[in-house]
């Protein structure tokens, strides 16, 4: 089972701010004052590397498509990936007159983390970049994050739904995976409700968190619930994730997973037909996917760093479809791989093997508390997930 992986990739820059005190960030980086800081971490970012480095690191082999200047952080990048696997660099093309692609990543004790991102050679990569014969031979795909992606995003997004009408005639299984518009920017004036509409007709596999899809397909709902305490995470009930997913399911997305942070995730699947119509990586289990509805609580952990843990949640979905488990375990695992993500201060650094994932799961790693009898729901006991009946 291979997979191929392409899209936004970036260097990581997280300067180390944990001797700050908590909560008091905002109020120490001032302008025109000086702020200590400590040694800063490089990693890779984007889906290239959360998603790709991620699945590499769980025994799927994986091809990257995608694009970096000729550089010092281009440089970076080819050695941070090389240092994993050698093999990985061959899908990378340097562009030798555009600029690396980076972000600047303010983690500060006691206050959510911000970015300040430069999306250089990403705004070039289009889908002649794409080598169609090496996906015409994989099982999977998974392409993010189009926000960031210029050529993917213009005109209501006609490149991404050639890209994804190609890959599908190929057989191959499609994944999507987003990010956040900057509202400020070219990208955050995208109508991208119909961008979605356009493009997940195509699309097997969607891996949204909750945040960006209302911001897409709802933005109103979107800035009722982001000023509620607590913001939209908190406001989130089963009702209307299932709300959202009838939606994603009716316009042909066969599996959808809704990334909801500290809570856990959400996972929806199709008929049995339709997951008929995912391609070469579609479940084998068909009994076990068809028709589920169901909500993992995360695994607690002492938390490191979130930055890339949606993209290893991503990453452990997809690898387990690829190895044909069931859905429950496919859920577990996922949630399993985002919460080992989160004890490092990248995605990739703290994240286990399969195999040694399997086993910490296995020696009774507790969960958060989680209860949705209050809507209906069931809760079994024996994978801790709660399903819809």
């Amino acid at each position: 089972m291979r997979a191929v992986v392409a899209g936004y990739f970036c260097l990581d820059i997280a300067p180390n701010l944990d001797h700050l005190p908590e909560g008091q960030f905002r109020t120490l980086f001032q302008p025109g004052r000086l702020l200590q800081v400590g040694e800063a971490k490089f990693s890779g970012g984007g889906v290239v590397s959360n998603t790709g480095l991620v699945l590499h690191r769980l025994g799927i082999p994986t091809h990257f498509m995608t694009k970096i200047g000729a550089d010092p952080f281009g440089r970076a990048l080819l050695e941070i990936v090389a240092e994993q696997d050698q093999d990985l660099l061959k899908g990378i093309q340097i562009d030798e007159v555009g600029s690396t692609s980076y972000t600047l990543i303010f983690d500060p004790p006691g206050v959510d983390r911000s970015f300040i991102n430069y999306t250089g050679t990403n705004d070039t990569f289009s889908i002649k970049d794409i080598d169609f014969s090496i996906i015409a031979k994989a099982h999977l795909f998974h392409f993010g994050y189009p926000p960031g992606m210029r050529q993917f995003y213009l005109n209501d997004g006609n490149e991404l739904v050639d890209l994804y009408k190609t890959v599908k005639t190929a057989g191959t299984t499609t994944s999507l995976d987003t990010s956040f518009p900057d509202p400020t920017r070219e990208g955050g004036q995208v109508n991208w409700k119909l961008l979605l509409q356009r493009t997940l007709p195509y699309v097997d596999i969607f891996q949204p968190s909750v945040e960006e899809l209302l911001l897409m397909l709802h933005p109103d709902t979107h800035e009722t619930l982001a000023n509620t305490p607590g913001g939209v995470i908190a406001a989130v009930t089963p009702n209307l994730l299932t709300d959202l997913s009838d939606e994603l399911l009716d316009l042909g997305v066969k599996i959808v997973l809704i990334k909801l942070g500290h809570r856990g995730a959400y996972l929806r699947t199709a008929d049995e037909p339709a997951l008929l119509r995912m391609g070469r990586a579609a479940p084998q289990d068909l009994p076990s996917w068809k028709n589920q509805e169901m909500w993992a609580p995360c695994f607690q952990v002492a938390v490191a760093g979130t930055t890339g843990s949606g993209d290893a949640t991503i990453a452990s979905l997809l690898s387990a479809i690829l190895r044909n488990t069931s859905v429950r375990q496919a859920l577990t695992m996922a949630v399993a791989v985002g919460a080992c993500s989160v004890e490092g201060p990248d995605s990739l650094s703290s994240v286990l093997t399969w195999e040694n994932t399997t086993d910490r799961i296995d020696q009774g790693w507790p969960r958060h508390p989680l209860d949705l009898s209050p809507y209906g729901w069931e809760k079994e006991e024996i994978h801790e997930l709660w399903v819809k009946p």
